[in-house]
């Protein structure tokens, strides 16, 4: 069996291309660009909790880096360098091969290099620091909405929670569609370049995590404003649409975690701008609603204009 230090060396210690010192030291150097700052997230994946006993482990590398690289996109940098802590109930060799095969296609990708973190042996748990680059004074924050924004999200809402709801047994989707959702939930895609490119549009941003209505109630809350947002022109899969279900199909919009899509504010002036850039990187950017001062921190409007009821984010300990 592996050493820890064996493990390390064959899965984990690869040069890296933009750090000063990467893994094999006490810690790593890195270096910003000059009139960069530095944006750090941290993300932890538990085996029971966020991703399902026995869950493919290339899907598991792709999405531990994934989540960090969301928040990185969310706040307008440029991903670089990522730290990696595992628990591990064993050194299952095969296992660490797939894992690490998710991990460095998406990383390659997206110009991250991996420089350091830790292993232990324990129930399996995956932890990643990242750490990006994103000009001084220009980062996208939750606290910039202002009266008049249109709010706006990328992609579809609700892929994720749909696979979630098929593999409880809440729903039955044809294989096609319940493997288009599975995707969703296990190896979503960040949106790297279109964060990166709304500095300079967006007045504000957060990654949908947590689902829609949650998310937004944060950055209104962070902002100091209130929100209506028209129900029906939330971006969601056709599957979802048509199972004919109001009821899941609202709690999967509305309140459906892991789909990592951007959701953003910005003044109408910007419109022309989004949609040339929603076509250029072929990322659906949707116009679902607008800020505003006073009243209810977040109303939303179905399609007769009647308001429904208030719809809950995800809580780790309320779930």
């Amino acid at each position: 069996m592996l050493s820890e230090f064996e493990l390390i060396r064959r899965y984990f210690d690869r040069p890296a291309r933009s750090a000063l010192l990467g893994v094999g030291d006490d810690a790593a150097l890195v270096k910003p660009g000059p009139g960069m700052a530095l944006a750090v997230s941290t993300d932890m994946l538990l085996e029971g909790r966020h991703f399902a006993v026995g869950a493919d482990p290339r899907s598991l590398g792709h999405k531990a880096l994934a989540v960090n690289l969301s928040d990185m996109a969310a706040m307008g940098a440029a991903p670089r360098w990522a730290t990696l802590a595992l628990a591990l109930p064993q050194a299952d060799e095969a296992w660490l091969a797939a894992f690490t095969a998710g991990w460095y296609a998406l990383a390659e990708r997206c110009g991250v290099d991996l420089i350091g973190g830790d292993t232990t042996r324990g129930s399996l748990a995956i932890a990643v620091t990242i750490l990006g680059e994103v000009p001084e004074g220009r980062a996208l924050l939750r606290s910039g909405a202002r009266p008049n924004d249109d709010i706006w999200v990328s992609g579809e809402l609700g892929g994720a929670a749909l696979a979630l709801a098929h593999s409880r047994g809440r729903v039955k989707l044809g294989q096609q569609d319940a493997a288009q959702a599975a995707r969703r939930l296990n190896e979503p895609e960040p949106r790297v370049a279109l964060g990166e490119r709304l500095r300079g549009l967006a007045s504000s941003a957060i990654d949908i995590s947590d689902g829609f209505a949650g998310d937004l109630r944060h950055v209104l809350e962070r902002s100091g404003v209130s929100a209506r947002v028209h129900y029906a022109s939330l971006p969601r899969p056709a599957a979802l649409a048509a199972l004919a279900d109001p009821r899941l199909e609202a709690d999967c919009v509305l309140s459906g975690g892991d789909d990592y899509e951007l959701l953003f504010t910005a003044a109408p002036a910007r419109q022309t701008e989004l949609t040339a850039l929603a076509a250029e990187l072929g990322v659906a950017l949707t116009r679902v609603g607008t800020v505003h001062a006073g009243g209810t921190l977040l109303e939303l409007l179905d399609a007769t204009g009647c308001t429904m009821p208030q719809a809950a984010g995800f809580d780790h300990f309320r779930a």
